[in-house]
């Protein structure tokens, strides 16, 4: 049975939908009005590379089973959708328009699928013996989660990596690094029997070429543990933070190859506080596996993009780690130096902002 979906978001979120989309669904995207007009009128593009081909192929929405619309925040029905993604960057949903959708979502109970790389605060109520109140310094306003029972909202690890290019229009998106999704399932098991479908429809996604059919990467991949999402946690502390400096940025492949051994203990630091909240070891990802990954990171992750380009609020992945462990009775010395150094970028954002507003 078809799904309605709406995401909010259309940047990382085309990602999730170009692979909705093989199974005949219908996905209204929630966006800019530029980002709408282009992709209501020429739909979006997902570039994505195979392997065993020189070129990345084309997911070129209209051109695939189900149908995809564009819009505002304003205007919408949560009670039309059988199924919510949360696609934005967590700062985002204090925006007004976001907020009150977000709250009119929470107080219609439509299940909910983040592929934040931030977790919504209902999914880590759904994490026992934490003082979930306590964490919510971590978040840039966490009063816009208030409303929400946390057995209809579940966390997509966002592992795939991609952008927008710079010198393309905003319809299109190129993977950089094609993995899988990882979703934990609902409380509800009916409500987790529509991310078995999603996960069946993916998997049997063929995109035609001139040499035939061919599978596509990128999968949704569903997981009985809630823990399993949190395995982008270790690799958002040992990779994306760190790709903050002082002064500026690096990339992703710099941050951990220049000091590998540092970027390890960083990531073990976490997978380990993981295990002590209830993950299993097996269902966490290898530093080695990671760190092979991390060479072909050559961009800055956006949590240093957004710090550079003046952002006042970003996605604090490192303080609710940071808060966590605290709770936990574990600590590391650079997470706290990453930490202390994303308040101070924020700290001067701030300060310029309210100076050019005054």
């Amino acid at each position: 049975m078809p799904y309605n979906i709406l995401l909010m978001g259309a940047s990382y979120g085309s990602l999730l939908a170009s692979k909705i989309l093989f199974g005949g669904h219908t996905i209204h995207l929630v966006c800019l009005p530029a980002e709408a007009d282009l992709i209501n009128a020429e739909g979006f593009r997902v570039r994505l590379p195979v392997r065993g081909r020189d070129e990345r192929v084309v997911l070129d929405s209209r051109k695939l089973p189900g149908k995809v619309t564009a819009g505002p925040a304003t205007g919408l029905n949560p009670k039309d959708y059988d199924l919510v993604g949360l696609c934005m960057q967590e700062p985002q949903y204090r925006s007004p328009d976001v907020r009150e959708l977000l709250d009119a979502i929470a107080r219609a109970r439509i299940p909910c699928m983040s592929i934040m790389n931030m977790p919504p605060l209902p999914y880590v109520r759904r994490i026992p013996g934490l003082d979930h109140d306590a964490l919510k310094p971590a978040y840039t306003d966490p009063t816009v989660w208030e409303n929400f029972d946390p057995r209809f909202v579940t966390l997509n690890s966002p592992d795939p990596q991609a952008i927008r290019p710079p010198d393309e229009p905003v319809n299109v998106l190129m993977v950089t690094l094609p993995t899988n999704f990882k979703v934990a399932k609902f409380e509800d098991e009916k409500l987790t029997a529509m991310l078995r479908q999603l996960e069946k429809d993916i998997e049997g996604a063929r995109l035609d070429t001139p040499e035939g059919k061919i599978e596509l990467p990128v999968k949704l991949k569903v997981y009985d543990s809630i823990f399993v999402p949190l395995a982008k946690w270790a690799m958002l502390l040992a990779g994306n933070y760190r790709c903050v400096t002082k002064d500026g940025m690096r990339t992703a492949q710099e941050a951990v190859h220049s000091d590998i051994e540092t970027s390890r203990t960083v990531y073990n630091f976490v997978t380990d506080l993981c295990v002590k909240l209830g993950a299993n070891p097996n269902d966490l990802v290898p530093f080695e596996k990671y760190a092979a990954a991390a060479q072909s990171l050559v961009r800055p992750a956006s949590v240093a993009r957004a710090l550079n380009n003046g952002a006042p609020n970003v996605e604090r992945a490192d303080k609710l780690v940071q808060l966590i462990g605290r709770q936990k009775g574990l600590s590391h010395p650079v997470v706290d130096e990453i930490v202390a150094l994303v308040d101070s970028r924020l700290e001067v954002n701030r300060r310029k902002a309210a100076q050019s507003g005054s």
